[in-house]
């Protein structure tokens, strides 16, 4: 089995036994965190490997990573997880488990990047266009990456419109530089 199947069962049984219990909203937000301890601490995932580390203290890293104590339905996840000697997927579990959730709920991501901090009119708009091209819910963030150069990014869930200075230079560049070897 790959690693993505055994990631997808493992987030839909959780799902699915999370919303029989009435608590999803409550496992999504603790796999969210879950998956940004790992996206923080690579180390974590070094730890869910090592085979020499113990049951009970993988157990204690994965509480402490997804947050702290943890509701039931995480607790016995988790430790069946662990059980199973599946912890090495913890991650993508908690990545696909937050994909199947927005999904289930009709939850867009939205992401807006940009160059500056803009005021909240900009972020308004960018929230209508948001849902213009994908209706539902929409959980919006935003971020400043100098980096850009000027103009921004929008990212909606998988679609990524790239308005950046920084793009649109490298555009006139590499036309510049096939035009030159026309030339030659």
């Amino acid at each position: 089995m790959n690693e993505g199947m055994i990631s997808k069962r493992y987030a839909k049984a959780l799902l699915r036994f999370a919303i029989d219990n009435k608590s999803e909203n409550a496992v999504f937000s603790e796999m969210k965190t879950l998956a940004a301890a790992f996206a923080a601490e690579p180390g974590l995932r070094m730890a869910m490997d090592n085979p020499t580390l113990s049951a009970d203290d993988k157990l204690t890293l994965i509480r402490v990573a997804a947050g702290g104590k943890g509701g039931d339905v995480f607790i016995r996840f988790i430790n069946l997880v662990v059980k199973n000697k599946r912890e090495v997927y913890l991650r993508n579990i908690a990545l696909v488990y937050a994909d199947l959730y927005c999904e289930s709920k009709r939850i867009n991501t939205g992401k807006l990047v940009t160059a500056t901090p803009v005021d909240s009119a900009v972020i308004e708009k960018m929230k209508v266009l948001s849902q213009t091209v994908k209706p539902g819910t929409l959980d919006f963030e935003t971020s400043v990456d100098p980096g850009i150069d000027g103009g921004f990014i929008l990212y909606i869930d998988t679609y990524r419109l790239d308005a950046s200075v920084k793009t649109q230079l490298n555009r006139i560049k590499q036309q510049f530089a096939a035009e030159n070897s026309k030339m030659l």
